[in-house]
């Protein structure tokens, strides 16, 4: 072999050794950091913090699988700071908006798989520390530097379970147990920290989890299982089967509020689905719109103007 066959040869051995690592990951992450509302502060300080949430997110390893660079997950964060407190300067007060979609089979649309905003966030961030996490401890000495890493984390196994749920039935359960894992030794400091107690509210980190991985919301599980598998991925050759799947969903949906009324996961579904559902229904001749916006009415009453639009 001579000496460029084997420049060649080296190059290609070496692009294909760091093909795992470039697999490894399973989520690709686009983070923003607003900080309008804080005076006083170096803007250097958020610059830091989007950066190293983005690489905290993107660069970790989530879960056993490996995962080619198109197969990744897409989702956006938007954390929102609102106050810093006056006597510790690193302390931060927000909310954080996660977005995350699944491709659909055969097609370039990508579907919303969460659409939430988590208002609880009180965090500790000095522009030259690291984020760390461990899932066997996950709060450390500072309590509430811990806080930001573990509500990241409970949001990108979260995000991984709605993902593989979405392609096997119950394939999310590993990644449900380990956000449950993160919520039972979530961190804890006085008042501070909110978000991970059944006490607080009901409609926060705890109890997001604990309905997905209930038996009283099997039901939901099972739909979104059918929604994604048997509704958006056969609609590339057979639409109106699939739109009939999905919609015929919805009276599960209604039995499950009935059952569980204001429960947080329906709402947590809506948040992402509302809008694709509307379109779907949008789709349907006049006559056969009734009963579905009645039943979506119902079940989905924060949009029930945007379904009565469609009557």
């Amino acid at each position: 072999m001579n000496k460029q066959l084997f420049n060649i040869f080296l190059v290609l051995l070496l692009l294909v050794a760091g093909i795992p690592a470039a697999q490894a990951q399973e989520l690709t992450c686009k983070v923003k950091v607003m900080h309008e509302k804080i005076q006083n502060t170096d803007a250097q300080v958020f610059t830091a913090m989007e950066r190293a949430i983005t690489e905290f997110m993107n660069s970790r390893k989530w879960s056993s699988d490996e995962f080619a660079t198109f197969e990744r997950i897409e989702c956006n964060i938007l954390i929102n700071l609102t106050s810093k407190s006056a006597s510790d300067q690193d302390l931060f007060t927000g909310t954080l908006s996660i977005q995350a979609t699944r491709p659909v089979y055969n097609s370039g649309y990508t579907t919303p798989i969460i659409n939430y905003i988590d208002r609880d966030l009180v965090f500790h961030y000095s522009q030259f520390s690291q984020l760390q996490f461990d899932d066997n401890r996950v709060s450390g000495p500072d309590a509430l530097a811990s806080n930001l890493t573990a509500v990241l984390a409970y949001y990108a196994y979260l995000v991984l379970g709605l993902d593989y749920d979405s392609f096997s039935l119950n394939g999310g359960n590993p990644f449900f147990k380990k956000a449950q894992n993160v919520v039972n030794n979530a961190p804890e400091q006085g008042n501070n920290i909110h978000g991970w107690k059944a006490f607080e509210e009901k409609r926060n980190r705890y109890w997001i989890v604990d309905q997905i991985m209930g038996p009283r919301f099997d039901g939901l599980r099972k739909y979104w299982y059918s929604y994604h598998r048997e509704g958006l991925d056969i609609m590339y050759n057979k639409p109106v089967e699939g739109r009939v799947k999905i919609l015929a969903g919805i009276s599960t949906l209604q039995q499950l509020q009935k059952e569980n009324p204001g429960a947080t996961l329906i709402q947590f579904f809506f948040n992402a689905k509302s809008d694709e559902i509307l379109r779907m229904v949008s789709q349907l001749p006049q006559v056969e719109r009734a009963q579905y916006i009645n039943m979506l009415s119902i079940v989905d009453v924060s949009n029930v103007s945007k379904y009565n639009n469609l009557k």
